[in-house]
């Protein structure tokens, strides 16, 4: 709502209850003053009503009453400093007030500017525009661009910021003190004692891609979190309620022609699948074994990939206790032997 919207025409002013603000203290006029008929007011320059003499003055500004100085309304080139300079006409009641039909919601804002040449923006986007609408209004250039530049801070504040894991005492203390599900991408190039087969760049970097994506779709609600300097290749993990929950390895070694290769993967759908897992863990309590139990993938150990649980696997033990694990083998070779061999 900007200060336009909360204008009250000059006759309403004195029907409201009203409030005498005078900086932080507010004083309620007399039952007998806010039950009279409006008075009737006057326009004439503020030295010819008043005098120079004068050290207060008595404002109301939009139904809401302010006590000031002449010397904070004329400290800056304003168009308070002309009202109350003898350069623009104002508005007097027979009781001595002010009149200025504009909203008093920001007002003190105003004052607190002129008096210290700077003022706490209030919260909220919203807020900051309707006191740029003032300070447009009263010609106060400094707290326009004030204004301005907290509009714009505002703008350039990142909405997704992506902790990079620097030790393993940070990522545990990281990972222990989030209420939220946490996703951690781990990837580290160098670690590679072979050449890489041809499409291992491009999945790398689709992992990423990836990574940055989700981290953008569900910031907020899941904590995403880099890692660069582990021993695995690329490997995804997903954390709840302070626990391991899965892990998706991108990697396996694979030969070409007697010569052993590094094959980086891109299990896109496994890792979205776990990401929406981890949610289930956004808030407590957490979900029930049935839940679990449905969201896990029983599948057989086929292709180039093996899943696998942490923990007693079967028996009635808690789901809550294991850990899914998705790895593409660590050999895969055009005649399925071993490493070694």
């Amino acid at each position: 709502m900007s200060g336009d919207s909360c204008q009250l025409p000059l006759h309403r002013l004195c029907l409201q209850t009203q409030a005498i603000t005078t900086g932080s203290q507010a004083i309620r006029p007399s039952h007998e003053a806010s039950q009279m008929a409006c008075p009737k007011s006057k326009t004439c320059s503020y030295r010819a009503a008043l005098g120079l003499g004068n050290k207060y003055v008595r404002l109301n500004v939009g139904g809401t009453l302010f006590y000031t100085t002449l010397q904070v309304l004329t400290r800056q080139d304003s168009m308070l400093k002309a009202m109350f300079s003898g350069k623009k006409e104002v508005f007097i009641d027979r009781e001595g007030w002010i009149l200025i039909d504009r909203c008093g919601k920001h007002f003190a804002s105003i004052l607190t500017y002129l008096r210290e040449e700077a003022v706490t923006l209030p919260p909220g986007r919203q807020g900051v525009l309707e006191l740029l609408a003032e300070a447009k209004y009263y010609l106060i250039q400094g707290l326009v661009e004030l204004c301005q530049g907290g509009l714009q801070d505002e703008k350039e504040q990142s909405l997704c910021v992506i902790p990079v894991i620097t030790s393993a005492k940070e990522e545990v203390r990281l990972i222990q003190a989030c209420t939220k599900p946490v996703v951690k991408l781990l990837y580290n190039r160098s670690n590679n004692k072979y050449s890489y087969t041809s499409n291992s760049d491009d999945n790398l970097l689709k992992n990423i891609e990836l990574f940055d994506k989700l981290s953008l779709s569900y910031n907020g609600r899941v904590l995403f979190i880099k890692d660069v300097i582990g021993d695995e290749i690329c490997c995804w993990s997903f954390y709840g309620q302070g626990r391991k929950l899965a892990e998706v390895c991108c990697t396996s070694i694979v030969y070409a022609t007697e010569k052993k290769q590094t094959k980086v993967e891109f299990p896109e759908a496994r890792i979205y699948e776990e990401t929406l897992n981890a949610l289930l863990y956004e808030t407590l309590p957490v979900p029930d074994d049935t839940l679990l139990e449905a969201t896990r993938r029983r599948h057989a150990h086929c292709g180039s990939h093996s899943e696998e649980e942490e923990g007693p696997a079967h028996s009635g033990v808690d789901l809550r206790e294991r850990v899914r694990r998705s790895h593409v083998k660590r050999y895969s070779t055009y005649d399925d032997r071993p490493l070694g061999h």
